[in-house]
């Protein structure tokens, strides 16, 4: 199945922490480059780490950096190639404004979460995805703040395997993707 160009989204404010409250989290190591190498595994165009802390945005970078050009780039290489799909952005809008410059303006944000029962299932959102480029929209700590689902964009059926879930984002952000693309999927990919 031909799906047109997607990304991905984590956004660290506005989110919940967990009495409800609306915060800022702190990015994590593991957030930074396993998501890259997810994203350049299925064919993502472009990852978005959103954070409007410009202490975590210096980290990102400085993380970043040493796989790019210091001892981690000659370590591991691939870690490097991947890290290309990263942008680092101060909120989710410019998210989507950058996606929607590269990949066209007709390009949609999906936002996903484990508290959200209702939404599109995969099939609807495969469907979605061949039809105009997707930005699937992933929160940090207790999920994206309710302000986020008040411009009626699409939302993906939580994932749902069994009566305990709490899946760390990269895992739910594996399975998703798994799911919308799969092993038949075939994203297109951006000019250049």
């Amino acid at each position: 199945m031909k799906l047109r160009p997607m990304a991905l989204a984590l956004v660290h404010h506005p989110v919940l922490d967990r009495r409800g409250d609306i915060v800022t989290s702190a990015v994590t190591n593991l957030d930074i480059h396993d998501l890259a190498r997810l994203v350049t595994t299925y064919g993502l165009s472009r990852y978005y780490l959103v954070t409007p802390a410009i202490e975590q945005q210096t980290l990102t970078q400085r993380i970043v950096a040493h796989w790019r050009e210091g001892a981690g780039a000659e370590y591991n290489p691939d870690r490097c190639q991947a890290l290309d799909a990263l942008r680092v952005v101060d909120g989710l809008e410019d998210a989507l404004n950058d996606w929607r410059q590269v990949a066209g303006p007709d390009a949609q944000p999906i936002l996903a979460g484990a508290k959200h029962c209702e939404g599109i299932d995969y099939p609807e959102a495969q469907t979605l995805a061949t039809q105009q480029p997707l930005m699937l929209v992933l929160g940090t700590g207790h999920g994206l703040a309710p302000s986020l689902y008040n411009d009626n964009w699409p939302q993906l059926a939580a994932v749902r395997a069994g009566r305990y879930n709490h899946l760390s984002v990269r895992t739910a952000a594996a399975i998703m993707l798994d799911r919308l693309i799969g092993e038949g999927g075939e994203l297109a990919q951006l000019p250049g």
